[in-house]
């Protein structure tokens, strides 16, 4: 007896060794999870927003991910059940000290600074102006959201926050980032209590890693799985393509091992945006977007990847069929050495039309 719950204690401790190992391989998923690289994300693809699948079910918008051995690689924007009272403030890769940084995405009473990117269908730079929750239920804004209102009966229309804004960069700050900083009432939201990304959208992020066709370097910025109406749906009538991608696509310069940020570089304190800089914030971003991305930029915005600072920021709302998004912003501080030249990756978006 004495020698089988040895055993079995032995066995348990192993488990617990296992555990945290298996966990922290590089191909689980990392959204939320602070990564800071030296090339910027490639521009938000243009795509349109697959119907939302009944209520209660809130969209998040695609963004652009990093893994070590491919860069960049597309998850799509999805619609996912919301917890009760919570919106989603989307992450964003945000310039400072040297190299690009993710700040994750958060659940929370209101919506946070993502970064003044334009992720459309409703989240045109500043807040969320898709829909609301109204005594335990979330209605929808029909102008910026796709919505089948035969299935779905709490809608509202509210073409007042439709604006043009065709931007499809990806990143904030630094050279042909968006110059945004966070309102007063975005820096209250950061400081209220959050909820961490669900595990649907956890799962969603690691299904999109396996899929070699979500990278950029294979789909060079406009991914055939653009969006899907739940999370993990990589494939059948509810799956939604890119129209185009947001800027043209140029391979980045250096290997994804050698624009990945060291721990003790990505590690130092970052800035936070505050509200000595909320000046910076342009009128287009203030205002809610409509829903889908816009037409791809022509001329200007070369969106290879970043390596430090480059071309001009955008900013204008998108239409309502097509989509493309980003995050919330903060800076982070110098790193030990400047990095090298910027470059990033384009990826033209689609006009949004209003209706």
């Amino acid at each position: 007896m004495r020698l089988d719950r040895a055993v079995r204690f032995l066995a348990f401790g192993l488990l617990l060794l296992v555990i945290p190992a298996v966990l922290s391989t590089p191909s689980s998923a990392q959204i939320g999870v602070g990564i800071s690289v030296r090339i910027g994300p490639p521009a938000l693809p243009v795509y349109a927003q697959p119907i939302c699948p009944g209520p209660g079910y809130l969209w998040t918008p695609g963004y652009w991910a990093w893994n070590d051995d491919g860069g960049y690689y597309w998850v799509p924007g999805t619609w996912v059940v919301a917890p009760i009272g919570m919106l989603w403030t989307p992450g964003y890769w945000g310039w400072g000290g040297g190299f690009y940084a993710w700040h994750g995405g958060y659940w929370g009473p209101h919506v946070g600074f993502y970064g003044g990117i334009n992720y459309g269908f409703g989240y045109g730079g500043v807040g969320f102006f898709g829909g609301e929750w109204r005594h335990g239920g979330f209605f929808y804004n029909t102008a910026v959201m796709h919505v089948d209102t035969v299935h779905v009966t709490n809608v509202y229309v509210n073409r007042t926050v439709i604006v043009n804004n065709e931007s499809h960069v990806a990143f904030n700050g630094g050279q042909g980032g968006v110059a945004a900083h966070a309102t007063a009432a975005e820096e209250a939201a950061a400081r209220e209590p959050h909820q961490a990304a669900l595990s649907t959208q956890v799962q969603h992020e690691h299904a999109a890693s396996q899929n070699r066709a979500m990278f950029a370097s294979a789909n060079h910025g406009a991914p055939a799985v653009a969006a899907t109406a739940r999370p993990g749906e990589f494939s059948g009538h509810n799956v939604v393509a890119a129209k185009a991608a947001g800027a043209p696509y140029h391979a980045p310069a250096i290997s994804p091992r050698e624009a990945r940020v060291s721990g003790s570089a990505s590690n130092r304190p970052a800035s936070t945006s505050t509200a000595s800089n909320r000046s910076n914030m342009s009128n287009n971003n203030r205002v809610g977007s409509n829903n889908r991305p816009s037409s791809p930029a022509s001329g200007g915005h070369s969106n290879a990847y970043h390596s430090s600072p480059s071309s001009p920021s955008h900013s204008q709302a998108a239409p309502r069929t097509e989509n493309s998004r980003p995050q919330n912003q903060s800076r982070p501080q110098s790193a030990p050495r400047p990095a090298p030249a910027p470059q990033h990756q384009g990826a033209p978006r689609e006009k949004k039309h209003k209706g």
